[in-house]
């Protein structure tokens, strides 16, 4: 293993103190963003589901933009020209 950068031990100290501030400035504002929608009227499972969708959206999406690029290869041309052919739209 290579040796590790000299840091004096206050430098180290003082990096992951600001580090867990950051982490805990996080926490407070997800908390918040979670209150804020409780208070809409959304229910926790309700939002669990909606970040489920939107993951299985993202997979989905992702591997037709896989296929679209090894097809564009194929074609020699580029993702973008392929769009009108599939009816998509580039901010799709």
């Amino acid at each position: 293993p290579s040796p590790k950068p000299c840091q004096p031990h206050g430098a180290n100290e003082e990096a992951l103190r600001y580090e867990i501030e950051e982490l805990k400035q996080k926490d407070l504002a997800l908390d918040q963003e979670i209150a804020q929608l409780l208070s809409e009227g959304y229910s926790l499972e309700e939002l669990e589901t909606h970040i489920s969708l939107l993951h299985e959206y993202n997979d989905i999406k992702d591997a037709g933009q896989m296929l679209l690029g090894k097809l564009a290869v194929i074609r020699g041309v580029t993702t973008k020209q392929l769009y009108p052919e599939y009816d998509l739209e580039l901010s799709d």
